[in-house]
């Protein structure tokens, strides 16, 4: 059975908008985000009457000034585009991720997304309790039908939580496919659903609040280009 890990590699540094980080199949990683403040007030586990009262924030992307980063670099770029917000990977063993500027504990985070280029050995997906460039969880799943949980804590390694590779799910939709994905981060558990079936869950209770968000990277071929539309941020 195929697996993938994640490889140690430098800290790269800082792009003013946009996060960066390098990334490559082989171990765990070093990087830095650029966003490293979040601005509303935090929000925990509630009771609504319906769905609707649920919803935190949401976004089509259809204004492209509703908060979320806009920054060309080096390794890509992520931006509003369509009518979608696309996070683009130029170089290889290389990620990008963006944020809204929120603030959140126990959230359910939901997004579409899909494959526009770029090889479908890649990674993509979404962001919760990012405290700050050094404090962060993301779910993370692939193209080729793998998937993750990945942290940074206290300025460490990006890496996998409780789990020594990426793991395959039938779940996931293949190549330019379009997945639905959804992460609930709900005390010390990470939950991962995929086209509305259950992926996989973990266990970490190291970051307790942050901001949501999207994150794309390659491995050993550049070009990832992922599309997000439908970002909904929920009360779980």
């Amino acid at each position: 059975m195929k697996t993938k890990l994640l490889a140690a590699i430098a800290l790269l540094g800082l792009c003013a908008m946009a996060c960066e980080l390098p990334f490559s199949s082989v171990d765990t990683v070093d990087g830095i985000s650029g966003a490293d403040a979040v601005e509303e007030d935090t929000v925990s586990v509630g009771e609504g009457s319906s769905e609707t009262d649920n919803i935190l924030f949401e976004d089509d992307f259809s204004d492209s000034d509703s908060g979320w980063d806009r920054s060309s670099f080096d390794g890509g770029l992520t931006d509003y585009e369509a009518g979608s917000y696309r996070i683009l990977v130029t170089e290889t063993n290389y990620s990008a991720w963006a944020n809204p500027s929120r603030n959140y504990s126990d959230v359910r985070v939901e997004v579409d997304a899909v494959k526009i280029g770029g090889d479908d050995d890649n990674e993509f997906g979404l962001i919760c309790r990012h405290a700050n460039i050094d404090n962060f969880y993301v779910a993370t799943i692939s193209s080729d039908g793998f998937y993750g949980f990945l942290k940074r804590v206290d300025g460490e390694s990006l890496a996998l939580v409780n789990m020594e590779n990426m793991l395959p799910s039938d779940a996931i939709n293949l190549g330019d496919a379009s997945n639905h994905i959804r992460l609930d981060c709900v005390g010390a558990t990470l939950s991962l659903y995929v086209n509305g079936e259950f992926v996989g869950e973990t266990v970490d209770n190291s970051i307790g609040a942050g901001d949501v968000g999207l994150y794309a990277g390659t491995f050993s071929v550049p070009g990832t280009d992922i599309f997000f539309d439908n970002f909904v941020v929920q009360i779980p």
